[in-house]
Parts: structure tokens; C-alpha cells; sequence
């Protein structure tokens, strides 16, 4: 783990009445999600202190589901976390684990990466000093430490710092700012080891008590299954609203999920299977809709459909790494995704309809043998630092934080 205990906790020696300590950290949007930003020396070594710290910083659990008591938004792209620190290859530059937080239980997620989020790497590396570059278009490489795999952040830099303002707009975003292209290196078998952790573009999969679904399950940057809308009762063109109002759908979703989980060997129990990993999307051919801000889109505007959940709610956009998963997927002979694309756009990137608008993908898929093998795939996307400075925390958990580092010290 690359965070240590940081200067902040180790001056808070203070008198016993005061509640709460101060940790450096930074507020930033990155694609359609939002999140803190630590440097890893700031945060506690042991990761169980650090995702209840996390968690405090974030408002988590709030059964209430709005987080009114810490810096989340109520819903999962507005409740993350993200560190870095001194790169551990040599082949990257710094190092980046992502933590995603659930809204309403204890839970701290270390499995998989927000692409999204990634956005913001680079340029919280270059402003902050971890990495210096010249000006123009620079260039930082990423060691994502939950999936172990390298991404290339190109981006503007202008007075030694990266630029924010530009006419680049993504969907369900307002307003526009610098393009920031990400390289995902080699992203199959980011959780799994395997690009097609079954070995198959789409399996039967039986849920108990629920039946028999045909569901492809693909490994690229993050783990995704696909199932077909109709197939659980939906067009694919509904708002993310309009999913959870079902709770039998939300519910046979979750259950597909789950079942996944264990077939690919996440966990041996359903009820074990994390929040975050696999994730599962509902695809469908391009049809007309409407996306959140309005506006509408034609079927042809599109190749494919898609309406995605993270940490059991329907996502009001799509994630990152999902994105960037359907790019992938639908250049899969065989899998679902491949089967409704209708491909009228440029042929080397794929554009996605989603809640928010579209967004294009595009990723380097090739035959390799019997099987598949995907050697890249890119999204653009825009960031910026919303907020910078010092945030509070609990001295119960500071002190926990340092109880705990210092036991892992003395047992190195």
C-alpha cells in the first residue's frame, strides 16, 4: 500500500477536546464523476484505518442516502476517493489507487478503477509538483494500482500547470474544457486476469429461483456483464429514474450480478460478491431517446445502448471504465455487445448512447489464437480542481489511523 501516516496526523497531538484533525486534500471533477484527492503520505498505511477514514471524509454510511455529512453527492460517481503517490514501476510515473465508497453501508471498495476519475491523475500530478513537465502536451504515466495495469494521460500544460479551459464538452457535463486523452495499456484481464474470464463471448447462466440468462461477461479495465434489455424486462432507452422505480428489475439485476461473481470466481457466496466488481449493464440496438439535459438523440446518432449500474443504483451516465468495457465488447465476435452494435460512425471508435448523451470509445481489438486480445483502448475526457485544502475527520479515527500504522511497523 503506498500511503503512510502524513504530517497532518502526526501534529494533531493537540488537547484531548479537540474533535476533529485536518488532512490535505483536493476536490476534483474528473469526466462525470467527482472525488477527494490525497497524496498517499497524508493517509494511513493500514487499509482498513484508511477506508474508515475514507468513509468519514465522504459521509458514509447515510441511510438517508445524501451524505449531508461529508463531501459525497448521495449517489455513486460523487462518492470516491482516489491517492497518489510515487510511481512503484518503472515504467509509470506515479502511482493510483482508486477507493470507491457506498452512499448507505461501511463499505470502502479497493477492487476495481473509475475511469473517470483517472481524468484527474494527471493533472493533480503535474500541479501538485509530483511530476514536472514542460509545457505544450504532457504526457503522465499511470500505475493503477487496483488493476496493476498503466495508462497514458495526455493533456495541456500551460505555465506549469495543467490548463482546464478549452472547447471540448463531454455528455452530462456542462459547459466545456481541455481534452484529455486516456491510453488504457493492455487493459484485458484487469480483474480477473483474462479478457473473457469464462472463455466465452456469452454463457447461459442460471439464477436461482429467477431462471436462465444468456449474459456476456468481459474483463477491460473493469468487469462487466452484459444481458440483453428485453431479456429483463426493459427497452433501453429508460432514465435511470425510471429503472429504479422497478425494484423487481433492480433486484434480478443485482442477483445476475451476483451469480456472475461467482462463476467467475470473485467470491464463493453470492452475498459476498463486491459492490463494485463485476458491474452490469443492460445493452440494447440504437433507438431514440431522451437523454437528462433534454436532449434527444436518434437511433443513427449511435451504434449501441446501454443503461449501467454501480454499487446497486443505476448510473446517471456511464462510468469511465465501462465505457471504455462496451468499446471493447462490442469488437468481440460473439458477445452481445458485438451482436446489436450497428456500427454507422467512424469504424474505429464506437459511440455509446447513455442517460447523459453519447460518449465514443476507441479500442485495438485483435484475434490471438483461438481467443481475444485487446492491446489498447482510449477515452477523452475533461477535468478540473474544484477545491483545495485541508479536510476534516474525526480524532477518533485519526488516532485509530496512527494506532494502526504503528502496529503495522512494529510487525514489518
Amino acid at each position: 500500500m503506498l500511503c503512510v501516516i502524513g504530517q497532518a496526523l502526526n501534529e494533531q497531538e493537540g488537547p484531548a477536546a479537540m474533535s476533529q484533525v485536518w488532512i490535505p486534500a483536493r476536490f476534483y471533477r474528473g469526466g462525470t464523476s467527482k472525488g477527494v484527492f490525497f497524496h498517499g503520505r497524508d493517509l494511513p498505511a493500514d487499509r482498513e484505518a484508511c477506508s474508515q477514514l475514507l468513509l468519514a471524509v465522504l459521509g458514509s454510511p447515510d441511510a438517508n442516502g445524501r451524505q449531508l455529512d461529508g463531501m459525497g453527492g448521495g449517489i455513486s460517481s460523487l462518492s470516491k476517493a482516489v491517492i497518489i503517490g510515487p510511481s512503484s514501476r518503472a515504467d509509470a510515473d506515479v502511482d493510483y489507487t482508486f477507493v470507491q465508497l457506498a452512499v448507505d453501508k461501511p463499505v470502502a471498495d479497493w477492487t476495481s478503477n473509475c475511469g473517470n476519475l483517472t481524468s484527474a491523475v494527471g493533472p493533480f500530478a503535474v500541479d501538485e509538483g509530483v511530476v514536472r513537465v514542460r509545457d505544450g502536451e504532457a504526457l503522465v504515466r499511470i500505475h493503477q494500482t487496483n488493476t496493476r495495469k498503466v495508462i497514458h494521460a495526455r493533456f495541456p500544460v500551460e505555465g506549469g500547470r495543467a490548463r482546464v479551459d478549452g472547447d471540448f464538452a463531454i455528455a452530462g457535463v456542462a459547459g466545456t474544457g481541455a481534452r484529455i486523452r486516456l491510453d488504457f495499456l493492455d487493459p484485458g484481464g484487469a480483474g480477473t486476469g483474462r479478457l473473457l474470464p469464462t472463455g466465452n463471448a456469452v454463457d447461459r447462466i442460471e439464477v436461482p429461483d429467477a431462471g436462465t440468462f444468456d449474459v456476456s461477461v468481459v474483463d477491460a479495465t473493469t468487469v462487466v456483464a452484459y444481458v440483453k434489455a428485453e431479456d429483463v424486462g426493459l427497452e433501453g432507452t429508460e432514465t435511470p429514474e425510471e429503472i429504479e422505480v422497478r425494484p423487481a428489475v433492480m433486484a434480478l439485476l443485482d442477483r445476475i450480478r451476483r451469480r456472475v461473481g461467482v462463476v467467475i470466481g470473485l467470491a464463493d457466496r453470492a452475498e459476498k460478491v463486491p459492490l463494485q466488481s463485476p458491474r452490469i449493464a443492460v445493452v440494447s440496438r440504437p433507438a431514440r431517446f431522451k437523454s437528462l439535459d433534454g436532449t434527444v438523440h436518434e437511433a443513427g446518432s449511435h451504434d449501441l445502448a446501454t443503461r449501467m449500474l454501480s454499487m446497486e443504483r443505476a448510473h446517471r451516465a456511464i462510468m469511465g471504465t465501462g465505457a471504455l468495457n462496451i468499446g471493447v465488447a462490442s469488437r468481440i465476435e460473439g458477445t452481445i455487445p458485438h451482436a446489436l452494435t450497428r456500427r454507422t460512425g467512424p469504424p474505429d471508435e464506437t459511440r455509446v448512447g447513455n442517460p447523459s448523451g453519447l460518449v465514443s470509445v476507441g479500442a485495438e481489438v485483435r484475434r490471438a489464437g483461438n481467443g481475444w486480445a485487446v492491446d489498447s483502448a482510449v477515452l477523452f475526457r475533461t477535468a478540473r480542481r474544484l477545491m483545495q485544502g485541508e479536510v476534516a475527520v474525526p480524532m477518533r479515527l485519526a488516532g485509530l489511523a496512527k494506532d494502526r500504522a504503528r502496529e503495522g511497523a512494529a510487525t514489518a
